[in-house]
This record gives C-alpha cells, structure tokens and sequence, in this order.
C-alpha cells in the first residue's frame, strides 16, 4: 500500500481538497464509515521522534486522507479495506489532532507528543495500584494528566488467527483510573515522567494473569524452532481431543452446579469451581495473546517494552531451561513485527519466593533456572536489560506487593538503555572468577561506587570442590572483588549466588541495588 505526501504549501493542500470532494461525489451511493483501531482515540500519546504508522479501513478502493500536525497523506484501501500511511516524526508540545476523512470524517482529540511503552506479562504486570505496596497513598497521589493509560482488557475471548483490534480506550491518569492500572507499569512511567522532565508518556497494557510465554509469541516464531515443538504437540493433541474433554468438564460443571446450590442452601463452604479444559479457546495456548492482544497493536510506534512474566513457564527444570531459547525467540518476534529495530526491551527478573532456602543451593531450582534464562538473554541480546528483584518476594505470596522498587529499577534499565543516560541501572553482575589457594576471587561489573553487603555477614554464597557437594560459602568483601572459601573446600571449583527459589541475598552495590544472581558451573 502506498502513501502520496503532500506538501505543506497552499496550492497541495487545495489539490487534496479538490481530490476528496471528487473521489466523495463518485462514490457518494453505498456509505460505509472510515474506522480507526481503538489505539488511535482522545487522549492517546504517539511516540516522538520516530515515524508515525497511521491505519484502519474504509471501503475496498475508498480513497482516504489522514492529517496531523500539518502533515497530510492520502491513501487508498486495499482489496481487503484497509489503509495505512506514515507520518514523519512530529515535534509539538501541544495537544494535536488527528482528521481521516474518507466517505465519513473522524477526529482524534488531545493527542500528546511522548514516549510510548508496552507493558506486558502475567499477573505481575497486571498486579493493579489498588492490591500494591502503601495502595491507598499511591492511588490518591496519581494525578498526572499527562500520563496516559491504554489498558487492553484481558478478558476478550483468545483469537486463532491474529485480530485486528482491541478492546481499550486511552485513559488520563487519575487516582481513579491508575487505582485499576498495571502498577509496574504507572510506578516505570511515573518514573520516566519526572526523570524526563514532564514529557508525556504513554502505556499501553497487554498483560493477562497465568499466562506462559509462548501464548505472548507468534506461530510463526514457534514453529521455526524444534525447541518449542512439545509446545506445539502438547497444543495440538488437546485440540483433537478437545470435544470429548468438553463433554466431560460440562457434566463437572453440571454436578458443581448442584453441589453448589446445596452448599449454599446449607450455609456451607462452596467447592472449587472444576478448571475449563485446555483446548483451542485456551488463553494459555501457544500464540493465544499474540493473536488477541498484541499482534493488533503493531506496528503503533513506540519506544520499547517492559516485561514481568516466568512463573508459569518455570514449573519444572525442563520447561525454566527452555525458556532460554523462548524468551529471546518471542523477543526477537515482537522486534520483526513491530519493523522498528533492535528497540529496547527490558526484564523483570523473578522475585525470591517460597520458604527460605535450607541448602546452600538448590540445584533443580527451576526459579533459579529461568532467572539464568532472563540474565542471559539480557547480556547476549542487544538493547535488552534487566530488572533484578531476588530481594522484594514474599515466601506466600507470589505477588509481591512492592511494585515500587520494580518499577524505578525498570525505569532505571530505560534511562541507560533507551536514553542513552550516564546512570548505575544493574547491581553487581558476575564478570569472572579465578581460584587463588583455597579460595574464589570474584570480580564484577556494575560495582557502582562500590560493593557493600546488606546484612552483618555477606550472605547467599554456596561453593563446592572435585566432589561435587555444595558447602556454604564464607564470603567477604575485598575492594572490588568478592572472595569466598569453605573450610570444607580445598580447592574451589564452582560458585553459585542466590540459587535457589527463595534464597539468602545480601550483595549490592552501593547504589542500592542487589546483586544478579548467577553459578559458574553452568551448560
């Protein structure tokens, strides 16, 4: 589809008007209205200094102009009825307005020039303002009008075939509308907000409670790899077998039904509702939340992504390892979908949950697996970091309730990486280990001014020799480098930090920022 530009001068703009007039008389029979996608409504915040695609569709054939900021563009739908042109990047600190005039005239008001992100992952993403850390405060204090919310409801029924639109409307942000928003998502935008110097920032919510990784990746990108082929089969067979296993939660639910009603009747507690089988409606499925939630907000310009997901890919060893090769692959898919680049992307690691640590390590820890995941595909993919939160969890609680600190060490990953600031966004990540004697010498970067332990004794350390069994490491501070011996360890031959689901972690960097959890003896 192509887009003819239109000069600012008088006599273009006249032409476009004499176009539209001629092209509205033509067809003036059968009226069907231009439309936009829900993205482009009153209130939203289109991405600066980058290009700006504009779509949405019309009648096949429909001739179709779309103005913003003194820009024009006219276009015509495709066979299928839709149109799309691009704008060059717009530079205004006022409100703007959007017209695209087909058959019919539609306008979009209050539109602010900012920095766009999504917000994406499970419930830790969608963990709302109003179940948060200091709740009642935080809401109260939310009025930033230049702060915007797009939250895509997470209830729409899953789509097979990737959608075209979404279920959302831009919002101001409010006490009222943040109470309900993604709190990770508002505590990063606020904090880019103030560190930015007011510019407008726009967030755009894709987050569903539960979900898995692969259900966040194209088809396209899971089938282009073996590595994800159990996904797939797994998938695949609960499709064939789906109407039988329909049949048979249907006759549950019949029987909860009525369980239900006498429980009720006799002041009883209710039993569990029975779980809807796994089939081809499932919003855990693979590309289930590409299709529905994601794929119809591409290619809206935007500055890049945050991401606070892993629980439910890290039930096992097996599937945490995967997630090694799933999360750079979904990654890299969100990239080649978007067409803008290598744009930044950034992590949250996994936060330290359940009971506490009783061994040294864990070494079927699949938490601790899936935070390697995470680490390494920050270090080994380009513009992509990393949130390290091993120090805010709560053993019962897999939501932990400060989103605070998640979101100012997001916003912290976006000031380096996105904007390219002179900031200390990462605590002490692993550089090298050398074995001197009896003990491991530890060097790091990210060290900021300095190493410092949070706790009387350097904690969370587990080193082991040529048998193989795992001691409790002494550890210490030595300028800037850490050393660690064991009294039952002659000669070191591998060190592990924090390896476990809920581990001991007391290494920052003084800056306030924990250290990334890591072993030396990894495949």
């Amino acid at each position: 589809m192509t887009s003819e530009d239109f000069s600012m001068t008088a006599k273009p703009n006249a032409i476009l008007l004499l176009v539209i007039t001629a092209v509205t008389i033509v067809v003036s029979g059968a009226r069907a209205d231009v439309a936009l996608p829900n993205l482009f409504s009153d209130h939203m915040v289109l991405q600066r200094e980058a290009t700006i695609p504009v779509w949405g569709t019309a009648d096949a054939g429909e001739q179709v102009a779309v103005t913003i900021a003194n820009q024009s563009r006219l276009t015509v739908a495709d066979a299928k009825g839709r149109w799309r042109v691009d704008f060059d990047p717009i530079h205004s600190e006022r409100p703007l307005v959007l017209t695209v005039k087909g058959k019919t005239t539609l306008t979009v008001n209050d539109i602010r020039m900012g920095e766009v992100w999504v917000c994406s992952g499970q419930s830790n993403m969608e963990w709302p303002i109003s179940r948060s850390l200091n709740a009642e405060a935080e809401a109260a204090g939310a009025n930033w009008p230049d702060i915007r919310f797009f939250n895509v409801s997470p209830k729409k029924k899953p789509a097979r075939e990737p959608a075209r639109d979404v279920d959302a409307q831009w919002t101001i942000c409010t006490p009222e509308s943040a109470n309900g928003f993604s709190a990770v998502g508002y505590f990063f935008g606020r904090h880019l907000h103030q560190k930015l110097d007011g510019v407008p920032i726009g967030l755009i919510n894709v987050s569903w409670g539960g979900m898995p990784a692969e259900a966040f990746t194209d088809m396209e990108t899971l089938r282009s790899d073996p590595a994800f082929n159990d996904i797939l089969t797994r998938f695949n067979n609960a499709v064939t077998i789906y109407p039988q296993a329909l049949a048979a939660y249907e006759e549950k639910l019949a029987e909860w039904e009525r369980a239900k009603k006498e429980a009720e009747a006799k002041g009883e507690k209710v039993p569990n509702r029975p779980g809807a089988p796994y089939g081809p409606d499932s919003p855990n499925g693979p590309a289930a939340l590409w299709n529905g939630m994601v794929h119809p907000i591409t290619p809206f310009a935007i500055r890049g992504a945050i991401w606070y997901q892993g629980e439910s890919n890290a039930g096992d060893p097996l599937r945490a390892a995967q997630y090694r090769k799933l999360l750079p692959a979904m990654i890299t898919g969100w990239r080649r979908a978007w067409g803008q680049g290598d744009f930044p992307f950034l992590i949250v690691q996994l936060a330290n949950y359940r009971a506490p640590a009783s061994q040294p390590a864990e070494p079927e820890s699949a938490w601790a697996l899936l935070r390697e995941a995470q680490t390494l595909t920050a270090a080994e993919m380009k513009r992509v970091g990393q949130a390290v939160t091993i120090d805010i969890g709560e053993a019962n609680d897999i939501h932990p309730k400060n989103k605070q600190d998640v979101g100012l060490r997001l916003g912290l990953a976006a000031e380096k990486i996105a904007y390219g600031r002179d900031v200390i966004f990462s605590g002490p990540a692993l550089d090298s280990m050398k074995v001197d004697g009896d003990a491991a010498v530890l060097t790091f970067q990210h060290i900021g001014s300095g190493l410092m332990s949070k706790t009387e004794r350097l904690e969370g350390f587990a080193i082991r020799g040529e048998d193989g069994v795992w001691h409790p490491g002494e550890a210490t501070i030595d300028g800037e480098t850490v050393i660690v011996r064991s009294e039952h360890v002659a000669k070191p031959h591998a060190i592990r930090y924090a390896w476990a689901n809920n581990p001991p972690a007391s290494l920052y960097n003084n800056e306030g920022l924990p250290a990334v959890p890591f072993r030396t003896d990894g495949e």
